[in-house]
């Protein structure tokens, strides 16, 4: 590559790669092409194959259990490469080594090397290339932003010499970009109806497109599931002979306590090749949710690295928190926000909100199109007094008059029917106008329904103390 093409900084390479954004924007299933991301593997040399690797799937919690199986191997004096989406504050939180930023040299010489592939990749000279995909769909043979960020991700692996690859899907688990990993352990989170006109419109075509990360004489962890989707990852797992490990059969939590400060479990196990005595935890992140996030974590690193000790995984638990999940970023009121998207992560969410800090708060919710705003209207309205709707950030399509309609149709039939509803299509609006009535009636605050929402309430808050 010639010198005054390569990368300067890292902003740059990520400035570079938001030309190819398409499929997060509404981009069509046709572009899902697992045989591209191969070829696009293939040629960087399969930097994939560099480290032991564990892939985490689901409709909720992976982000949580990518984190925290990365602080267990980084206790265990592992080198860990973390891949998870979205971010919060800026691209590199997708892209890090452990908990931290990789140094610049490896973004910059992953980057460049990125450019230098992408550039064969949209050459239209570049025929073998062209060859090896079927494009008579229609679909265009060029990288799709997500294709190129998670090889950027194992370029820096790569670059960094990591031993460890935790990798969260960015969507499905199928046709994903990251399913180009042989994991040592699949995990696989609850399944609820999400990214329908991806992934399918039921429970059983959604749980099929996330167990295609199960790998051949793998192991898998699974979270519980409803009998639709457990039937699904039964059946894919015996004919992938792959061993499998039901979070009910396996593990169960007792005496958990849940506070403003955390939350503090006992992990018992019920299955022999984990620990032969229960294990005490506790992590910085308030919810009973999150100690069975954990309990997941743990089932994980364990199975990918046995000789791991209880008191690794208490070092790497210890204080565990996450942006955006259950945050504080605000005193005066108190102001929490959690990327919550789905019904039950919303109900999960509700629930520990409620049992801190009381009913009838305020409420900043908003959500990209194709999420079931009904269920996520019904599991919250009841418990707030006031409710501002409004755009959740730009990176993704919403509509929010669409999702005040739901929301008052509803509050209208009398699931509640006093509580004050307000649309304010401009975010920062929006934002400031619920904080401003929360502080004027003393009351808590809880920014929910996409990250992005959640990003731009926490950088509001932040500004604003």
């Amino acid at each position: 590559m010639n010198e005054k093409n390569k990368f300067l900084k890292s902003a740059d390479i990520f400035e570079w790669l938001s030309r190819f954004i398409n499929l997060e924007q509404g981009y069509t299933p046709p572009s899902m092409r697992p045989e591209r991301m191969e070829i696009i593997a293939e040629l960087a040399g399969h930097p994939e194959r560099r480290g032991v690797s564990i892939h985490i799937a689901g409709s909720k919690g992976k982000g949580s259990i990518t984190a925290m199986i990365t602080r267990i191997l980084m206790a265990g004096g592992l080198r860990v490469a973390r891949y998870m989406s979205p971010h919060i504050t800026e691209y590199r939180e997708r892209i890090t080594l452990g908990e931290d930023f990789f140094d610049e040299c490896i973004y910059l010489a992953a980057g460049d090397e990125l450019r230098r592939i992408a550039e064969i990749l949209c050459d239209p000279s570049t025929k073998e290339y062209k060859m090896m995909l079927d494009v008579s769909d229609g679909c265009s043979p060029e990288p799709t932003f997500f294709e190129l960020l998670t090889l950027l991700y194992f370029l820096c692996a790569r670059e960094a010499r990591c031993n460890a690859l935790v990798v969260e899907t960015g969507m499905g688990g199928r046709l994903d970009p990251t399913n180009i990993v042989d994991s040592a352990v699949a995990v696989i989170t609850g399944i609820e109806l999400e990214h329908t006109e991806f992934l399918g419109d039921t429970i059983r075509a959604v749980a099929s497109e996330k167990a295609g990360i199960i790998k051949r004489n793998r192991p898998v962890i699974l979270a519980e599931q409803t009998p639709e989707a457990l039937d699904v990852f039964v059946r894919t797992a015996a004919e992938q002979n792959a061993e499998l490990f039901y979070y009910p059969e396996t593990v169960f939590i007792d005496n958990a306590h849940v506070s403003r400060g955390g939350t503090d479990f006992t992990l018992n196990f019920k299955k022999t090749g984990f620990f032969d005595e229960a294990v005490d935890l506790s992590i910085a992140i308030p919810g009973e949710i999150q100690a069975q996030n954990a309990a997941l974590a743990v089932l994980a690193a364990k199975k990918a690295f046995p000789a791991i000790s209880a008191g690794t995984i208490r070092k790497g638990l210890n204080g565990f928190e996450l942006l955006a999940r259950f945050e504080k970023v605000c005193d005066d009121p108190p102001v929490i926000v959690d990327g919550a998207h789905t019904d039950l992560s919303v109900r999960f969410c509700v629930k520990t909100f409620t049992e801190l800090y009381g009913e009838g708060g305020v409420l900043i919710f908003g959500c990209a199109l194709g999420k079931n705003d009904e269920a996520m209207a019904e599991a919250l309205l009841p418990h707030f007094s006031y409710i501002v709707i409004t755009t959740p950030g730009t990176f993704k399509v919403s509509g929010p008059e669409n999702i005040y309609e739901t929301f008052a149709r509803r509050r209208d039939d009398g699931v509640k029917s006093k509580t004050e509803l307000l649309l304010i299509k401009e975010t920062a609006d929006g934002i400031r106008q619920a904080l401003d009535a929360a502080k004027k009636k003393s009351l808590p605050v809880l920014g929910i329904g996409s990250f992005y929402l959640a990003a731009e309430i926490r950088a509001f808050s932040l500004m604003k103390s």
